[in-house]
């Protein structure tokens, strides 16, 4: 399967976003508002919203290296070169706070997984590791909308998002902690449809842990593993997320 970089297509999807937002406003029926009906025109007066959510994630691991070299003159590096696309789907629970204001609920599962490289600096010597996940994310969200032209309303998202990671180990080189915490930001549009409403959204969930697991007594007796743990100072996660409300 055909792997990309994951800086590439965050800019691919803020791109694509972009040119969908700058068409929609440009188009003739937002040329004319008058030609148009309002569809679902006392949606956004619910006190409460509820819906779900389907998309598509990649996940991506931030690396802190210390520079150590060991006995045998080895200094160690760990990437994630590529990465494979996820799935995750969520509920959604909304309370309206103010007209421009709304604070989001998402509970949902992410599944996904992300190719480590781990090399020697100065050799050919290199290790693979495939790290697999599979989460429970619970992300509280300030929706923060702009104003309604006729059926589409752009907005800003920021929040935190708790993950739990509930796959089933196995002993690996790198070996990572089960939660983790996120800060998010994103940004999405709404747009009215006759029974529904429909929302695609683009969120950065940059992670605020350190998920390394330092102490590894079982690599006690695999020296040659244990160094590669070794050669690192902390371990963060990052994901990009393209994800369609439904309300």
């Amino acid at each position: 399967m055909k792997r990309f970089s994951l800086h590439s297509l965050s800019f691919r999807l803020i791109l694509a976003l972009t040119l969908f937002l700058a068409l929609a406003y440009s188009s003739p029926a937002y040329a004319k508002p008058q030609d148009k009906l309002m569809n679902r025109p006392y949606a956004d007066l619910k006190r409460w919203h509820l819906g779900f959510s389907v998309g598509m994630h990649v996940q991506d691991l931030s690396f802190t290296h210390n520079g150590l070299i060991s006995d045998d003159a080895q200094r160690w590096v760990a990437e994630v070169p590529s990465f494979s696309p996820g799935f995750c789907v969520n509920v959604l629970g909304a309370l309206r706070l103010h007209k421009y204001l709304e604070l989001r609920f998402t509970p949902g599962m992410y599944f996904g997984s992300k190719g480590v490289v781990m090399r020697d600096y100065d050799s050919d010597l290199s290790r693979t590791q495939d790290v697999k996940g599979a989460y429970v994310a619970l992300p509280l969200d300030l929706k923060i909308s702009g104003d309604r032209m006729r059926n589409i309303r752009p907005y800003l998202s920021s929040g935190l998002m708790a993950a739990f990671d509930i796959s089933k180990k196995r002993t690996e080189v790198l070996m990572f902690n089960a939660s983790d915490l996120f800060l998010c930001v994103g940004l999405g549009v709404d747009f009215y449809l006759p029974f529904f409403k429909l929302n695609p959204e683009i969120k950065f969930c940059f992670g605020l842990t350190d998920i390394l697991k330092h102490d590894r007594p079982d690599l006690t007796d695999d020296p040659e593993s244990f160094k590669m743990t070794q050669a690192l100072s902390k371990v963060k996660q990052n994901m990009v997320v393209l994800t369609f409300y439904f309300e």
